[in-house]
């Protein structure tokens, strides 16, 4: 199984092309699921597609795999065209939501199918079924049946199917969907501690936000068959490209308004707003007369005396912290505290210029 160094694990976005896709296009009768996408995935990187319940993210999934053939378009993996190549002969493997596992074998059966179909010896079978439960902490549960397992379990034991060929890619089609919140967080952990040491490329696909976020070196996000942005989680987060994916990760206010100045002296730009002229950092392209969007997430509001006069309006216990929501001139705007501020109460907020975006519509 390739693993691998350290330092050739640094940096997974800088790391060479595995995967190149342009033009893709897939239609179901009239619906245009896949809309002409351009994509690129490198070797070793987790690549994560984001977006709502039929943006076209798992069709672009299968498309790789092979389970459904592009309209248009072309997909190169490792320099060869996947064109007519069918799923058995693609250097790709798939982790499916359900898990796919044949109730009728053993762990250790599962996971050595697809060896056994190519004829490799008893002795070589043995020895890589052994390395992959390692790989996922199943080695001692090789007699066990799938319905002797509990969901995490069976999870692991699809992924140590998948890996076992030595795939250049792995493909995973929402695998943690079905387990509870604490085991998805334990999972996610070693998800990637295992994409990590096997040195190979993961493509994910999901709707949760948070677990994309949490596994990913690059985050793809899909709306209507469209790629809309693909970048690190924290650029995503921080300077979404658009008001669709500033509202989809995170909670955000959005408030349109007209850029009143963009690009000054101190490289700041400043939007007119329901709530007033609001000072932001710059953003590329657009010119004074443009609509554009203040985006304000939570961490970005705080209470201050000088700030906007607002009403309290909702309090929501959190856990650790209390999420507040306060309107303003008809706008909601939310932020933390460690204590509750009470309903009604009139609270000045301030909006911290440095963190606070401005975004296009669309």
């Amino acid at each position: 199984m390739k693993v691998s160094t350290p330092d050739m694990m640094s940096d997974p976005t800088r790391s060479g092309l595995l995967l190149s896709a342009r033009g893709l296009t897939k239609n179901y009768g009239k619906e245009r699921a896949v809309d002409s996408v351009d994509l690129d995935v490198p070797e070793r990187a987790f690549t994560t597609f984001l977006g709502p319940s039929g943006c076209g993210k798992t069709t672009i999934l299968r498309m790789i795999a092979g389970f459904e053939t592009p309209d248009a378009g072309s997909i190169v993996l490792d320099g060869r065209s996947l064109s007519g190549v069918p799923p058995e002969r693609r250097p790709v493997n798939t982790v499916f939501q359900s898990y796919a596992l044949f109730p009728h074998l053993t762990v250790f059966g599962n996971v050595a199918f697809s060896l056994t179909l190519r004829r490799h010896s008893n002795v070589d079978v043995a020895a890589r079924v052994k390395r992959a439960l390692d790989a996922v902490h199943m080695a001692e549960f090789g007699d066990r049946y799938p319905h002797q397992l509990s969901g995490g379990q069976q999870q692991r034991v699809a992924v140590a199917r998948a890996i076992i060929a030595e795939p250049h890619l792995l493909l995973l089609d929402e695998p943690l969907s079905a387990l509870d919140k604490k085991m998805r967080g334990h999972l996610q952990i070693e998800l990637k501690d295992l994409q990590r040491r096997l040195g190979i490329a993961f493509v994910y696909v999901t709707h949760d936000q948070d677990e994309a976020f949490a596994l990913s070196d690059i985050v793809v996000i899909m709306n209507k068959g469209r790629i809309i942005q693909k970048a690190a989680p924290l650029t995503i987060y921080a300077r979404p490209a658009n008001a669709f994916v500033a509202d989809f990760i995170g909670a955000a206010t959005l408030i349109p308004g007209e850029i009143a100045n963009n690009g000054g002296v101190s490289g700041s730009a400043a939007i007119d707003t329901a709530i007033g002229i609001v000072q932001c950092p710059a953003v590329e392209g657009l010119v004074k007369g443009d609509k554009a969007v203040l985006a304000i997430r939570p961490e970005h509001v705080r209470i201050g005396a000088d700030g906007l006069n607002t009403t309290i309006r909702h309090v929501v216990f959190k856990g650790d912290r209390y999420l507040v929501e306060a309107e303003v001139k008809g706008v909601i705007l939310r932020f933390m505290a460690d204590s509750p501020p009470a309903p009604g109460a009139d609270v000045g907020l301030v909006v911290d210029r440095d963190r606070a975006f401005i975004t296009r519509i669309d």
